[in-house]
């Protein structure tokens, strides 16, 4: 789909890489620009054969070569790159790529049409953005943070960076409309992209609706209130979610467990005091996972499973379309886009030599 598209990549850890993967599986180019000791993530937490987990993740179907860009020749293969480029993603703290003279105003005197995307936590300007954040920081101010509570009420913490992930795909999206928007006028773009500000964006329904009633949980049928859309434990010590919020999908599962007196309780509280959340709380003890999963392919009832990470691969609908296949050096990964095909194509090593497209090499 990209193929022939080339995008110079400026930025570390997660969210740029994230988002520069989703384009290098579609077919672009992507030239990561490192600093000489390469991206942190190289370095941080656990490893796989001494490279980082986060940047072998992350990066797939790159190429990569490092560059000081704190001297004037960094400074100057990096324009050099970038006016064989079509695109540039960048995720320094605002104002830094100015003082290295490789900021939109900047490179546009080189490459008129280029497509510019700034990655950020907090914009480009205002209050915040001259202050660092990580993704639990923008879960938080963005109200999302304020959705994940117990029972109790108390705030659960994330295992997954949920915001980090989501700045990256609005990057991938913001880079592919100004593609499309070069292709239609001839004219490159500048954007930037915040990552709260694309975190707050998911409460729209929660604003309108606390707006309206003071309810602050969002939609009361789909927020774990009510018994037919709900986690449910099971025998052994695991958990399904039954997502039965259609009529159709609550008779069918009703009718499947012989119990059409649940029928006229789909919107029934699941709370201690109702017998039938109760009820349909230890029918679900009564049968382990395995069970649940085949009852779920039978029954067509919106019932499916809380897997691990160690299960996603042997997940029938991921197993069928090689979701999470192995690279060439071994390592397991997911496919950013489902319907393409992946060549196996591993995180690439520090300072591949990267050509330019008259096949001329940067080393």
């Amino acid at each position: 789909m990209l193929d022939g598209i080339r995008i110079i990549d400026f930025t570390n850890y997660l969210p740029g890489p994230y988002a520069t993967m989703r384009l290098a599986e579609l077919g672009a180019e992507v030239i990561k620009i490192e600093p000489v000791k390469g991206d942190p993530a190289r370095e941080h937490g656990v490893k796989k054969d001494d490279t980082g987990i986060v940047f072998l993740a992350n990066n797939r179907q790159k190429k990569s070569i490092t560059l000081n860009l704190k001297e004037i020749e960094g400074r100057e293969r990096a324009l050099q790159l970038i006016k064989t480029a079509d695109a540039v993603l960048e995720s320094f703290r605002p104002g830094v790529m100015k003082k290295l003279g490789l900021d939109y105003e900047r490179v546009i005197t080189h490459k008129d049409d280029i497509v510019y995307c700034s990655l950020t936590g907090y914009g480009n300007a205002g209050t915040f953005s001259h202050l660092g954040g990580h993704d639990i920081n923008f879960m938080a101010v963005s109200g999302v943070l304020s959705q994940l509570k117990d029972e109790y009420g108390k705030l659960v913490h994330p295992s997954i960076q949920i915001a980090d992930y989501m700045g990256g795909m609005a990057a991938s999206e913001r880079i592919l409309a100004g593609l499309v928007s070069k292709r239609l006028t001839g004219k490159g773009s500048y954007h930037y992209i915040s990552i709260a500000e694309t975190v707050a964006s998911i409460m729209g329904i929660h604003l309108l609706i606390e707006q309206e009633t003071g309810d602050q949980t969002g939609i009361k049928e789909i927020n774990g209130k009510f018994v037919s859309y709900a986690i449910y434990e099971t025998k052994d010590l695991r958990y399904v979610t039954l997502g039965a919020l259609e009529t159709k999908f609550w008779f069918n599962f009703c009718q499947a467990l012989g119990r059409d007196d649940w029928m006229n309780a789909h919107f029934s509280k699941a709370e201690m005091n109702n017998p039938v959340y109760m009820q349909v709380s230890d029918l679900f003890r009564s049968r382990n996972l395995a069970e649940w999963i085949e009852f779920g392919k039978k029954v067509d009832c919106c019932l499916a499973p809380v897997l691990e990470p160690n299960e996603l691969q042997s997940f029938e609908p991921f197993n069928e379309k090689e979701i999470i296949f192995k690279t060439h050096t071994g390592s397991l990964s997911v496919k950013m886009h489902g319907d393409q095909k992946q060549n196996g194509a591993s995180s690439p090593s520090l300072d591949e030599k990267v050509k330019h497209r008259n096949n001329r090499c940067f080393t």
